[in-house]
């Protein structure tokens, strides 16, 4: 894993792998075949004569055949959809006659085949015969000499220096004609070849020594074949781990819950709900859970000062900030919301722990303000600076001056800075200085504890005398304490921790109005839509209405059209047709109002 500071770059990694977290989670089963590193053994053979080990080649084989099912994956119809992986794979090349070449040398467990050559097989054939042979001679001797209560019933045949051997209890080995290859630890065992089957063993092991002769010139001659490939072979190793390096990413972003967020060629931190990941998942382990941190810095506010209580999670929010910053500059996925936005940085400068050096001479607070001359000398507005216990280390009174002083020079030159201290006057400086702002730790007063919320535009509390009364400090010695530093410098403490409770309260009621409004807004535009519906049924209806009425009318005009035909044709008295004319004129009449209503 690399860190890089170049835009597109990044872009390209985090896209790569949220395109394999996509597949992920997707139906489609991305090949998840084994891969090894085998660039050293690649290396080796550079030189004729050398050769892969049985075991190797079946490393190499199962290599090749996982970068064959991710080139398939991407030549079917995800080109498309994974753009980037894509893009990656077409670098891949399968090697198929590598691959049929070893197939035909090594069988599914690693081993060679015996058909891997003419000569090997007749070897491997007559040492087969052979044993079979010594093994029907040695059972036929157990038997014999287990009858003649040489050795146990229960005995069986043993190995020693691959030589077939008996098990001999002491009293008995002088009855047992043949070598002795070894004794127990205890001396209450001896293992025997027997004279019957020397010979034989001893054309075992020359057998042995012709297949293992015949099997190095075998790997010889697949080397011979694969050594013209190489600098192909070490570029496919080179991707093929890029991939499986992509594939832990993935899995590390699983764990974590993180997702990709927004990114920009700039410099700017707006984080929702980011989480410092190792934390994250040794709480998780616990059952617990992290209270995540949601932070924005920008060109115009580019510095976090945060105060608060010791153990209130100060270090840890500064951590979490480089830690996250650092992930997504190496391409792995950050535990943040996808609606987060992230600046590239080209500098992470980090002062945090005691840096005491005896070798230089340094003490802690030299070698403090050492760290800061450096960042002062090399910061820029696109540095990341993390600073834990601003000014500690000396004499409160000037450390807090140097630490101001320090503080003012880096906000000028606008780097990037998150800032944990206890100094009073830092965070008037921060209240009262643009480009810098104030940052705080929540803590429950009522119950006496950390809350480990950052709320940032205002100042944080040490709160030391609520601190000193939970750890059951003596109350004279408490009530000393708030005398001497005054009653006004207690009350500013009690004040900030009423801000930060009133805050919470008016952030809490605010949070509650835009569920309402959401709520408001989703009824307001339900009833419109019902409303706009209700009118297009009227305008349905009325129009329906209509329609039917023309079909009456039309009816009706021809009804009053055959009546007339109907009183000419029976030739009707002059006054009856005028009667009947007004009648149907009437009807007509009272029809036409109706097609007329609305």
């Amino acid at each position: 894993m690399q860190f890089s500071s170049d835009f597109a770059t990044i872009q390209t990694w985090l896209e790569q792998t949220n395109e394999y977290l996509s597949i992920r989670k997707s139906d489609n089963n991305f090949p998840n075949g084994p891969v090894y590193d085998l660039r050293q053994e690649l290396s080796r053979i550079k030189v004729d004569g050398t050769f892969f080990t049985e075991s190797e080649l079946f490393r190499l084989r199962k290599t090749l055949h996982s970068a064959a099912e991710i080139c398939n994956f991407f030549n079917d119809d995800n080109s498309a959809k994974f753009p980037q992986l894509k893009s990656l794979a077409d670098n891949l090349t399968p090697f198929p006659e590598i691959l049929s070449l070893i197939d035909s040398v090594i069988d599914k467990f690693g081993n060679v085949k015996d058909n891997a050559s003419p000569e090997l097989m007749r070897l491997r054939k007559q040492m087969a015969s052979i044993s079979g042979s010594v093994n029907s001679i040695m059972q036929r001797l157990l038997a014999r000499y287990k009858a003649e209560g040489f050795v146990d019933k229960d005995c069986n045949p043993a190995i020693r220096d691959g030589r077939l051997v008996i098990p001999v209890q002491p009293m008995h080995k002088r009855q047992v004609h043949g070598i002795v290859h070894d004794e127990s630890a205890t001396g209450k065992t001896f293992f025997i070849e027997p004279e019957e089957i020397v010979e034989t063993n001893n054309r075992i092991r020359e057998i042995e020594a012709d297949i293992k002769r015949e099997i190095t010139r075998i790997l010889i001659s697949v080397a011979d074949r694969i050594r013209p490939e190489l600098p192909e072979l070490l570029a496919l190793h080179q991707i093929i781990g890029w991939f499986d390096f992509i594939r832990a990413k993935v899995i590390f972003a699983e764990e974590t819950n993180a997702s990709m967020p927004n990114i920009g060629d700039t410099q700017e931190i707006e984080w929702y709900n980011a989480v410092h990941p190792v934390l994250f998942l040794t709480l998780e382990k616990t059952g617990k859970k992290v209270v995540p941190l949601s932070i924005k810095l920008d060109k115009k506010t580019h510095i976090l000062l945060i105060s608060g209580p010791n153990a209130g999670g100060k270090s840890v929010c500064l951590k979490t900030v480089g830690i996250v910053q650092y992930m997504l500059q190496c391409g792995v996925l950050p535990p943040v919301n996808d609606n987060s936005h992230f600046g590239i940085f080209n500098d992470f400068f980090i002062d945090i722990g005691d840096e005491q050096s005896i070798e230089n001479e340094l003490s802690t607070y030299s070698s403090h303000l050492a760290n800061m001359n450096y960042f002062m000398r090399h910061g820029s507005e696109k540095s990341l600076i993390l600073i834990d216990e601003f000014g500690g280390g000396t004499e409160p009174q000037i450390g807090g001056a140097i630490a101001q002083a320090i503080l003012k020079s880096l906000n000028e030159k606008g780097v990037f800075a998150i800032i944990t201290t206890h100094y009073q006057n830092l965070k008037t400086f921060a209240g009262e200085t643009d480009g810098i702002v104030n940052g705080a730790m929540l803590y429950d007063r009522t119950k006496m504890q950390p809350l480990f919320q950052l709320s940032i535009g205002m100042p944080g509390s040490s709160f030391a005398i609520e601190i000193a009364k939970k750890i059951g400090l003596p109350a004279d010695v408490v009530d000393y304490a708030k005398n001497l530093v005054g009653s006004d410098y207690v009350d500013m403490d009690k004040y900030l921790l009423d801000i930060a409770r009133d805050k919470r309260y008016w952030q809490n009621k605010r949070q509650d109005i835009r569920v309402e409004k959401k709520k408001l807004e989703a009824l307001t535009e339900k009833y419109e839509a019902d409303i706009r519906q209700l009118l297009n049924d009227r305008k349905a209806i009325l129009q329906e209405a209509k329609t039917e009425a023309k079909e009456i009318l039309s009816k009706s005009n021809a009804s009053i059209e055959n009546a007339i035909h109907e009183i000419k044709k029976v030739q009707a008295e002059k006054e009856k047709t005028k009667k009947i004319r007004k009648e149907l004129d009437e009807l007509k009449l009272k029809l036409d109002d109706t097609s007329a209503t609305p």
